[in-house]
């Protein structure tokens, strides 16, 4: 098992910036893909980024391409905030390797372990 937790969140500006971390511990010598997803408020959680273990492969939603950047420490970057980016967000690990990043962006129930989360709240 992974333990995952994540830190930075908080309340930025729109338009603003904000790094997340998570750290990760135990049995991290077997994670294939670390992810985030986010849940606002009212609304499923959502896929918003993931990467390799390795680095070799990174994606990202279509709502936070160009603004949002995994971190080689598996942090998340988000620059130019918006409202919209508000929720909370969550790292995840999985640890078995037999997905692609794009089938596991899709498939929320295959991954193995989940810190608690963090809020990011974008005022206007």
């Amino acid at each position: 098992q992974v333990q995952l937790v994540e830190s930075g969140g908080g309340l930025v500006q729109a338009g603003g910036s904000l790094r997340l971390s998570c750290a990760a511990s135990g049995r991290t010598r077997y994670i294939y893909a670390m992810g985030w997803f986010r849940q606002a408020l009212g609304k499923a959680r959502e896929f918003v980024a993931a990467r390799t273990w390795t680095g070799s492969s990174e994606i990202y939603s279509d709502s936070v391409k160009g603004r949002f950047t995994i971190s080689r420490d598996n942090g998340l970057e988000m620059n130019n905030v918006q409202p919209e980016d508000t929720a909370v967000y969550y790292c995840a690990a999985e640890v078995h390797g037999t997905l692609t990043l794009n089938e596991l962006a899709t498939r929320e129930e295959r991954w193995d372990d989940w810190g608690r989360g963090t809020q990011v709240t974008v005022a206007i």
